[in-house]
């Protein structure tokens, strides 16, 4: 007999709401139960300035649930999902809860895009090998729960190992540490979870995993602004985010979107780079705009963020990503590696003077 939905409830109607309307069930914070067997997730919703505040309100809620029988794992996470009405932070305060350092891990940007389709988790893992190249310790994480690409790209197979503290040790390539939910998951196996789980996933592969030493984390993200990005936002402490778009207007469009959820949860937007930019024939020599050009670098400008630079269009880097070896590891002294050693000095060059305080100015 498996643990029900009415024991977990009973569990939680134990554990004490702060605001003082009694339990956290009839506080109305429970959210997205799910349980099957014997495994248990849920949200707890909040407003989003408590977030700092009731991480001790998860870590109580988790235990009160895994202490009843026939429980094999509990996931609490914290979510924002209410509407809230704005509040004024006090003098001084910062309008993010300030997240949590990744241990050994010295800087953390994110790589995304506002759809799929622009040749986001190719970026990242040229981009990071890149950085590797560049002389940096590099990770790379795939955060795209549902659609993982990156062991296929990094030609990794196999199951990482735990370390003795019961850690995931990341696995190597191209002088990349590098985690995915595709090394879990058989690689055709869908992944068929609720927004609570995938949270979950993505705060357990930054803090469970053994990154150390790192002086870089990529992180590649799904497309869009949804809870993926929003749990990144909050768990990891983010020096920056790259916007991957092609040129097309379509294409534009979304890419604006994705900017603008980072600058409103007050992530530094490094810059946007175009991907498939241009093409050129490897018969003829001839140059071809397949998806018009030029777009992401007009919507940098309108937009007041820097523009990083255009990467072609070539059969060769399709090629070597499907299968799994990276055009700047196999080649990196072709054209179009050239392209994602360019980006990379100009990402290297803006995280290094990420969060650096301004000069300050004495008199003698």
């Amino acid at each position: 007999m498996t643990i029900s939905r009415d024991e977990v409830l009973a569990a939680l109607e134990r554990v004490p709401d702060p605001s003082g309307r009694g339990s956290v069930v009839a506080a109305g914070r429970i959210a997205g139960l799910m349980v099957k067997d014997g495994h248990v997730a849920f949200s707890i919703e909040i407003d989003p300035a408590e977030a700092a505040a009731l991480e001790p309100l998860r870590a109580t809620c988790e235990k009160a649930v895994m202490a009843l029988p026939r429980v094999l794992s509990v996931t609490a996470v914290l979510t924002a999902h209410r509407d809230t009405p704005p509040q004024r932070p006090p003098q001084g305060a910062g309008q993010q809860p300030k997240p949590n350092a990744i241990p050994g891990v010295s800087k953390v940007i994110a790589v995304a895009s506002g759809k799929g389709g622009v040749g986001k988790s190719t970026t990242s893992v040229n981009l990071a090998i890149g950085l590797s190249r560049l002389g940096l310790k590099v990770g790379l994480l795939d955060a795209d729960i549902y659609g993982p690409s990156i062991p296929r790209m990094l030609g990794l197979s196999g199951k990482p190992r735990t370390t003795a503290a019961k850690k995931l040790v990341p696995m190597e390539a191209y002088g990349l540490k590098a985690m995915s939910i595709g090394l879990l998951v058989p690689e055709d196996q869908a992944v068929i979870w609720r927004g609570p789980m995938v949270m979950s996933a993505i705060g357990q592969l930054l803090s469970e995993v053994d990154w150390a030493p790192l002086d870089v984390l990529v992180i590649d993200l799904p497309p869009g602004t949804g809870d993926a990005q929003l749990t990144l936002v909050q768990r990891a402490p983010l020096a920056g985010a790259v916007i991957v778009s092609t040129p097309q207007d379509i294409a534009l469009i979304d890419a604006k979107k994705g900017l603008a959820m980072f600058q409103k949860v007050e992530v530094p937007v490094l810059g946007i780079v175009e991907n498939m930019s241009y093409f050129i024939c490897p018969h003829c020599g001839g140059r071809s705009d397949i998806f018009s050009h030029g777009g992401a670098r007009e919507t940098a400008a309108q937009l007041g963020v820097d523009f990083l630079g255009e990467i072609p269009l070539h059969m060769s880097i399709r090629e070597h990503s499907d299968d799994g070896r990276p055009i700047v590891a196999l080649a990196p002294e072709s054209p179009q590696a050239e392209a994602y050693m360019a980006l990379a000095r100009e990402v290297a060059a803006r995280i290094e003077t990420a969060g650096r305080p301004a000069p300050r100015i004495t008199f003698a």
